[in-house]
């Protein structure tokens, strides 16, 4: 796992696929969080959607990396089990998102003017975390291995992603978004963020299912 991970890295380092998404990260943050002030959780709000969005984009990246042929090899090379490459995919995308969320949690403090603590850290890097995960989970069902044309899977993922940000009360993103906006105290929103992410954990988990089911029998 360690070993396909590190390939991942290193082609997506030497592809520059990275950057779309690093950029847009980048720049979201920048017009979302720049000068705020006031209660966290609405910041946090912000560069959690900013994830969200980008580890989408970032995962269905990863997951295009290879094309069939060299696909079919890394398999081999990993004892058939296309499972363990599809979720050492997983990995690299949860490991990166992780870099951008440590960026997430503290840009909006240097670039603001907030009253930190640890509750508003722990209420960002949960949610941020809920947004990383759906995100990778659309990035994965939306990828070269479920469908075959890039534009049916681009059009997939915009509708996943505008659905999770905009359907009003939708479970995990648009639910919590709506929280932190309305809710300045971050002691009241603890709990509802982790019954969020744990919403998001399963649905990483339906996706990461239903993307190896296909997979596997086209494969």
């Amino acid at each position: 796992m360690i070993a396909l991970i590190r390939y991942t890295f290193a082609t997506v380092l030497h592809t520059q696929r990275y950057l779309a998404p690093l950029l847009l990260f980048t720049g979201l943050m920048g017009v979302l969080t720049v000068n705020g002030s006031g209660p966290l959780p609405p910041a946090y709000a912000s560069s959690s959607g900013a994830l969200f969005v980008s580890s989408t984009w970032l995962t269905i990246a990863l997951m295009s990396l290879d094309d069939p042929p060299q696909r079919a090899i890394v398999i081999i090379t990993a004892g058939g089990r296309s499972l363990t490459v599809l979720l050492a995919t997983i990995g690299t995308a949860l490991l990166s998102c992780l870099v951008l969320m440590a960026f997430g949690l503290f840009f909006p403090l240097w670039m603001g003017d907030y009253v930190v603590t640890a509750t508003d850290l722990l209420l960002g890097l949960g949610a941020q975390l809920t947004c990383a995960l759906v995100g990778i989970a659309i990035g994965v069902l939306c990828s070269k291995p479920v469908f075959k044309r890039q534009g049916y899977a681009l059009v997939a993922a915009l509708a996943l992603v505008l659905g999770a940000l905009f359907v009003k009360g939708m479970p995990p993103v648009n639910f919590l978004f709506t929280l932190m906006a309305t809710t300045p105290d971050a002691a009241k929103l603890l709990a509802p963020t982790g019954a969020m992410l744990a919403i998001s954990a399963a649905i990483l988990a339906v996706c990461t299912a239903a993307t190896q089911f296909v997979a596997g029998r086209r494969e």
